[in-house]
């Protein structure tokens, strides 16, 4: 089976994904949600430097990021038009994660960077094992699976993933080729869950 730790093999997804990936795309393989998965991501490197800048603490707690939401990007925001589990909830952020006086809270924190692709591998003979584990990384990037050759009844297998916006790319010797691109990435909603994932990936790549 097709290795995604390969270097080989991450050009080759690579190749094969050039028109959805961003050409300053970094990767990497490891072990996320349950499965081996290869990712394309980019830094915002502003907010990296940000955060380098002001020794800025893990951001690795549901609730902290859930009072991050609730406040606007390089906003000052008054303490007291805040409600009170609010105001509380802001006292507490790690450092770094906003600027807070007596006065005003004024959030800096943003996400360190985004996922653009999440790609799973499978055999053909696993296929749905490989749509379930992809399908982990919904709520957070774009996904696709890579299989090590053609699935039997391509046409079902391929309308099967595309009903789940799954993309497919299968390995062809020393090259990979799409045969479904992945359904866009738009998320419904910005939620802590979302951004806790993106927290916990910068911190293992980090």
């Amino acid at each position: 089976m097709v290795t995604l730790a390969s270097p080989s093999v991450g050009t080759s997804v690579r190749a094969a994904s050039a028109a959805l990936l961003d050409p300053a795309a970094l990767s990497v393989s490891l072990q996320l949600m349950g499965s081996q998965a290869l990712l394309f991501y980019r830094f915002d490197e502003e907010e990296c430097a940000r955060r380098a800048r002001v020794s800025a603490a893990r951001l690795d707690r549901l609730d902290a990021l859930q009072t991050l939401l609730e406040l606007p990007v390089d906003e000052p925001v008054a303490l007291a038009s805040l409600p009170a589990r609010l105001r509380s909830a802001v006292r507490r952020l790690p450092a770094g994660a906003a600027d807070v006086d007596r006065c005003e809270v004024t959030r800096r924190a943003v996400r360190p960077l985004t996922v653009d692709l999440a790609v799973v591998r499978a055999s053909a003979a696993g296929w749905r094992g490989g749509l379930e584990q992809a399908g982990r990384f919904a709520p957070f990037c774009r996904r696709a699976l890579l299989l090590d050759s053609a699935p039997p009844a391509p046409e079902e297998k391929l309308m099967e993933a595309a009903f789940y916006g799954i993309g497919v790319l299968v390995a062809d010797g020393e090259s990979v080729d799409l045969l479904l691109e992945p359904r866009s990435y738009t998320p419904r909603r910005h939620t802590p869950a979302a951004w806790c994932f993106i927290e916990e990936f910068h911190h293992r790549i980090g």
